[in-house]
């Protein structure tokens, strides 16, 4: 019986293998829209009846008012004649046919899975496990049409859910074997919601997980299978000691492929000046300063080389400082030409697992190296990449940060670099102010220093913000005092000494606080001497320009008396007639 009467007319009059082209008028091919519907629904796995009401003929179609396809609607509105091309492939009696799955009834359907699953179990044997998950496909997708019918938590309904488990599970093993391990880890997880003990689900997607370097999953999915089940046990320790060592392997590989990034780092900060040489020089061009004498002369070139020496100073801190982050930045700029910032991320992702692999192996100074390059990619990446946006970018790169400076800060206390360890918690305290494992750290650290009193501070500030650390707390508390107590012993002092070095630190700790006032203080005197002789070279200039206007006002009052006493001098004098004599200019 065919969806359209006229087909059955078309293929009578052609052969077997023959292909054939017919023309038909829209008389014929009004149901067409329909019949296309139900097939397009049919090639989705979708069941054609799904969601009908119980009506004759197109009732279904005033109901829903749409096929659910834009072109079949059309046709629909407007019948046109269509051309269709057949090919008539075999000939054969009434209901010999394989019936299609939207075409069967659930006995049908319920006869046909276990010959479907005997089939695929059959080319399992032979190794053929594309054509056998197809198989069980099959047979998944015939039980869950039927189970789709019935109502959840019925009898039937669990029945049928039993009927499905073995069946995902076969096709989840050809999965495996055909290496699709995500499609794996998909309907496993699927059936362990549905099925919280099935422990073939638990060890297939623990597989899958391993396959996808996934270790932390699968390590979980092991363990929860030795739960389950106890006779596996010795499994899953062969599993895990076979997981571990291919991640061993993994990571190895990674370091030889990503090994020339990281080596073209050279050596930097050449010829620096260290901070007790600048001390010294300053400290001593202030001693000059307090024999300064009146010369104004002298007060300004000592000023002008304190000026120079701070200048120079300020000018090597902000070489120091920004030069060799400029040459970091430099080479891994040209290290990583070419890599956007997912592939960054993903290298230091890479190289916060190998230095946490590192530190499982308690291969301290390798992961201290891995962890410090990684710090250099996320500082890299903060200052380049986002430059001048500090957003949600910058927040998740400190996020990054903040496990690798701890891990890194763990390091180097294994390393003995307790001094080290100090000053990165310290930086990190800066941003995460209430960071526990930080303080702690720290507070580790000023122990093994022997600085008792910080290290207390800490303890005390970490079991303050958490409750959990106050046994531990007192543990390093009590190790603290042994400690100190076995370091006076090997030196030899008693508690008399001991205090008395305690009081000498304090004693030496207020003589360096003056020290450091007096300096402030004379270089404030300095500053004040440099202005008062400032003021009083300018007094002396002004005096100076005035006595010489005076002095030629003097000049020039002496010519005028001379001359006014040249005249009253002739004027007095007898002249003679007849005899005129010079009369000297000046009067004498």
């Amino acid at each position: 019986m065919f969806k359209m009467e006229v087909w059955e007319v078309l293929l009578t009059s052609m052969r077997v293998g023959e292909v054939a082209q017919f023309w038909c008028d829209a008389i014929h091919t009004g149901l067409y829209p329909l019949v296309s519907k139900g097939i397009r629904l049919a090639a989705q796995g979708k069941d054609p009846l799904e969601g009908q009401k119980h009506m004759c003929g197109v009732g279904n179609v005033f109901t829903y008012h749409s096929t659910g396809f834009p072109e079949l609607d059309e046709l629909m509105r407007e019948p046109q004649p269509l051309i269709f091309i057949m090919e008539l492939i075999s000939v054969g009696a009434p209901f010999s046919y394989l019936h299609e799955s939207w075409l069967m009834e659930k006995d049908e359907k319920m006869q046909l899975v276990p010959t479907l699953h005997q089939q695929g179990n059959t080319l399992v044997k032979k190794k053929c496990y594309h054509e056998a998950s197809e198989k069980y496909k099959e047979a998944v997708l015939l039980l869950r049409t039927i189970q789709s019918r019935e109502m959840p938590g019925d009898e039937d309904y669990i029945k049928l859910s039993k009927l499905i488990m073995p069946l995902v599970l076969n096709y989840c093993q050809c999965m495996l074997e055909l290496e699709e391990y995500y499609e794996v880890i998909e309907h496993t997880t699927e059936l362990i919601e549905k099925h919280k003990d099935c422990v073939k689900a638990y060890y297939k997607r623990a597989k899958a997980y391993a396959a996808v370097w996934s270790e932390k999953e699968a390590k979980r999915d092991f363990l929860m299978v030795a739960k389950l089940d106890m006779t596996l046990a010795k499994l899953v320790q062969r599993e895990l000691k076979l997981l571990s060592e291919t991640m061993k392997e993994k990571y190895w590989e990674d370091k030889e492929k990503y090994w020339n990034i990281f080596e073209k780092k050279t050596s930097i900060e050449n010829g620096k000046i260290t901070e007790g040489k600048k001390e010294e020089e300053c400290v001593a061009k202030q001693d000059k300063k307090l024999n300064l004498n009146d010369n104004v002369q002298y007060f300004q070139k000592i000023v002008k080389e304190e000026q120079e020496c701070e200048s120079a100073e300020a000018s090597t801190q902000n070489m120091q400082l920004e030069k060799p982050k400029s040459e970091v930045n430099h080479q891994i700029a040209a290290a990583t030409a070419g890599m956007d910032r997912q592939q960054l991320l993903r290298i230091i992702l890479l190289l916060q697992d190998e230095g946490s692999f590192y530190i499982k192996e308690q291969h301290f100074a390798d992961a201290m190296v891995k962890f410090k390059n990684a710090l250099e990619y996320v500082e890299y990446l903060q200052t380049k990449i986002t430059k001048d946006y500090k957003g949600e970018d910058w927040e998740s790169l400190e996020k990054v940060r903040l496990p690798l400076t701890l891990n890194l800060s763990q390091c180097l206390f294994e390393l003995g670099e307790y001094q080290e360890v100090v000053k990165l918690n310290t930086q990190l305290l800066k941003n995460h102010r209430d960071n526990v494992k930080a303080i702690y750290q720290r507070a580790r650290a000023y122990s093994a220093l022997y600085n008792k009193d910080k290290a207390r501070q800490d303890f005390f500030r970490a079991e303050c913000l958490d409750l959990k650390l106050k046994p531990i707390v007192k543990q390093e508390l009590k190790k603290l005092c042994e400690n100190l107590r076995a370091k006076h012993i090997s030196e030899n002092k008693n508690y008399w000494v001991s205090s008395q070095d305690k009081w000498e630190q304090k004693a030496q700790a207020k003589r360096d606080n003056r020290k450091e006032s007096k300096l402030a203080d004379k270089r404030k005197a300095t500053k004040e001497s440099y202005e008062e002789g400032q003021e009083i070279k300018l007094d002396i200039s002004s005096k100076d320009h005035e006595n010489s206007v005076s002095q030629a006002g003097n000049e020039e009052g002496d010519y005028i008396n001379t001359t006014t006493l040249n005249k009253k001098h002739t004027g007095s004098l007898p002249l003679n007639e007849g005899n005129v004599e010079p009369v000297d200019k000046k009067g004498y």
